[in-house]
C-alpha cells in the first residue's frame, strides 16, 4: 500500500484525450499517459483492503495492490515484474480490456475505482522505455516441438509461455501478418499496430517462429503438423460471425463488421486487400449491435467521412449505475460510452430490424425496423422481445455493419480434418484446466474453445493452456498457474 490516505486524498483522473474533432481526423491513439505527478496520486489510491477482490475480477489474476504499490514508489523495474508474471502483453489490456479488475476494487463499492488499466498501461510502457522488456526463453531447450495455430492474443500467449519454457515454437498465421483481431479486429485509433509489432519482434527474439499466409487445412495438413510435433495447440478464435437472414440481405452495401475493420486496418498500414473496397464515406451507415464491435464500426465511419451514423441493439436500454441485481463485485452490464460514442453517433436500443430495403440497381437504400419491449425474470434479464405496435418505420441508410457478435470457429478445413469433437455451442470441446481435445496430443485456447469472449480471457486460457502442454511434455512445469498470489508470495 503506497499511501495510506491516498483513497481519501485523491479522485480518480484519466488521463487526457485529444478532442473529438481532432482525432477523427486520423487513425492514432489519442489518449496521453499521466504527468509523473498523477501517476503517483492514482496508484496511492489503492487502498490496503484486506481482501484484494480485483483479483478474482481479473480472469489473469494480476497481483494489482503490488504493482500498485511499486508504481507508488517508483520502482519500476519491481512493477514490471509483478505485472508480468501474470499478464504477458499489459500494452494490448492497458489499452482495449473492459477492466472487470475496476468493477471488483473494493474502492468502488462507494467511490470510483482505482484506475487500474492506466496503471497497467504505464508500467509496461515505461518498461520499454527502461529497456526491462527483455526475451525470457532460456538459452537450453527442450528439444521439444510445439505447433500453434493462431496468432491472436490466445495463441501469442501460450506461444510466449511455452518459449519461456524451453519448448521451441512455431506459430502458424493464415493472415499475412501476426497478431489476429489484435492486428486485424481492433482499429488503430484504439492499439496501433506499431504495438503488436513491438510485442511481436521480443517473441522472435525468443525463438518464435511466425509462419504467415499458411492455412492449416489448406497449406499444410493438421496431420503433417502432429506428425512433426510434439504438440498443437489450435487457437485460431471464433471467426464465424452472426448473420441477419432478414428480407434484403441479398442488397449492395450490407457487410458484416469484421470485414469492415479489418479492411481499414489494412489501408492504415498500406496493406494491399482482396474484394470489393467497403466505405462509409458520405454515406448514412447503421451500425446493428451495441458492442465493442459495433462501437469499432462507429469510431472507423466517422473517421471514413460517414455523412451520418446510427447504432441499434435490439436489447433494452442498460442502466447507468448498478442495480439489485449486479451486486458488487460482480461485472455490471452498464450504459458503456466508448470514446468513438464521443465522436458522434445516434444511439437506440430496443430496436429489431426486420427488412433491408434496396433501390432498382439493388443497393441498400434504407432499412425497416421496429421498437420492442422485453420481458424480464426474477433477475431482470430480458427473456422475450415483444413488438411496439405502430412503431414500425424506415430509417435511410447506404451502409450496414452487422456487429451482432460470433457464433463458433470455422468448422471447414482444419477442424473437421482434425475430427475434434464440438460442445453444444459448435465450440472445441476441451474442458476447462485441461484444455486438451479428444485427438491425441491437440490442445484448444481462447476464443476457439470457450466461444467469443475477451482479448483478457484469450490472454489467460492462452497462459494456461500453454501450463498443460508443459506437463504433458515434461511431465511437470515450472510454468506460473493461475494461482498467482502463492508464486507472487513465494518469489517475493
Amino acid at each position: 500500500m503506497g499511501k495510506p490516505t491516498g483513497f481519501k486524498e485523491f479522485g480518480r483522473e484519466l488521463p487526457s484525450k485529444i478532442s473529438p474533432k481532432e482525432r477523427i481526423a486520423n487513425y492514432k491513439e489519442f489518449v496521453s499517459l499521466y504527468p509523473e505527478e498523477k501517476l503517483n496520486e492514482q496508484s496511492a489510491r489503492c487502498m490496503n483492503c484486506g481482501v484484494p477482490f480485483c483479483h478474482s475480477g481479473c480472469p489473469l489474476g494480476n497481483i494489482i495492490p503490488e504493482f500498485n504499490d511499486a508504481v507508488y514508489r517508483k520502482e519500476w523495474e519491481e512493477a514490471y515484474t509483478i505485472l508480468s508474471s501474470t499478464n504477458n502483453f499489459p500494452e494490448f489490456t492497458g489499452r482495449i480490456c473492459p477492466a472487470p479488475c475496476e468493477s471488483a476494487c473494493v474502492l468502488g463499492i462507494n467511490k470510483p475505482p482505482v484506475a487500474i488499466e492506466e496503471i497497467e498501461k504505464h508500467i509496461i510502457e515505461i518498461a520499454y522505455q527502461k529497456n526491462l522488456v527483455k526475451k525470457t526463453a532460456p538459452l537450453i531447450k527442450t528439444g521439444k516441438n510445439v505447433a500453434v495455430v493462431g496468432s491472436g492474443p490466445a495463441g501469442l500467449a501460450a506461444a510466449a509461455q511455452l518459449a519461456k519454457a524451453g519448448h521451441t515454437i512455431t506459430v502458424y498465421e493464415r493472415d499475412d501478418n501476426p497478431g489476429g483481431l489484435l492486428r486485424y479486429g481492433i482499429p488503430d485509433f484504439k492499439l496501433e499496430k506499431g504495438v503488436v509489432e513491438r510485442r511481436i519482434k521480443v517473441m522472435e527474439e525468443d525463438g518464435i517462429v511466425f509462419k504467415c499466409n499458411t492455412e492449416v487445412g489448406k497449406d499444410i495438413s493438421p496431420e503433417e503438423l502432429i506428425r512433426n510435433n510434439d504438440a498443437v495447440v489450435l487457437a485460431g478464435g471464433s471467426t464465424i460471425p452472426r448473420n441477419l437472414p432478414i428480407p434484403g440481405r441479398e442488397l449492395k452495401g450490407i457487410y458484416f463488421a469484421m470485414d469492415f475493420l479489418k479492411q481499414q486496418n489494412k489501408r492504415v498500414s498500406g496493406i494491399d486487400f482482396k474484394g470489393e473496397a467497403i466505405s462509409a464515406a458520405g454515406k448514412d451507415v447503421v451500425v446493428i449491435g451495441g458492442g465493442d464491435t459495433g462501437s469499432d464500426c462507429v469510431g472507423t465511419s466517422n473517421r471514413q467521412g460517414a455523412k451520418s451514423v446510427t447504432q441499434f441493439e435490439v436489447m433494452g436500454k442498460p442502466p447507468e449505475q448498478r442495480t439489485v441485481h449486479m451486486p458488487w463485485p460482480t461485472y455490471p452490464m452498464l450504459l458503456k460510452v466508448t470514446s468513438s460514442h464521443e465522436e458522434g453517433a445516434e444511439r437506440h436500443w430496443g430496436v429489431s430490424t426486420k427488412e433491408f430495403l434496396g433501390d432498382e440497381n439493388g443497393n441498400l437504400r434504407a432499412l425497416k425496423v421496429v421498437d420492442v419491449t422485453w420481458e424480464l425474470d426474477v433477475m431482470n434479464r430480458p427473456v422475450k422481445p415483444t413488438e411496439v405496435e405502430g412503431s414500425e418505420r424506415e430509417i435511410p441508410c447506404q451502409a450496414v455493419f452487422l456487429a451482432m457478435g460470433f457464433l463458433h470457429p470455422q468448422h471447414h478445413g482444419m477442424l473437421e480434418q482434425l475430427g475434434v469433437d464440438l460442445d453444444e455451442r459448435k465450440n472445441v470441446k476441451a474442458r476447462e484446466g485441461v484444455y486438451r481435445t479428444n485427438v491425441g496430443k491437440v490442445f484448444a485456447a481462447g476464443d476457439m474453445r470457450r466461444g467469443q469472449s475477451l482479448v483478457v480471457w484469450a490472454i489467460s486460457e492462452g497462459r494456461e493452456c500453454a501450463r498443460k502442454v508443459d506437463e504433458f511434455l515434461m511431465g511437470h512445469s515450472a510454468l506460473e498457474s493461475k494461482d498467482a498470489i502463492n508464486m507472487f508470495e513465494q518469489v517475493f
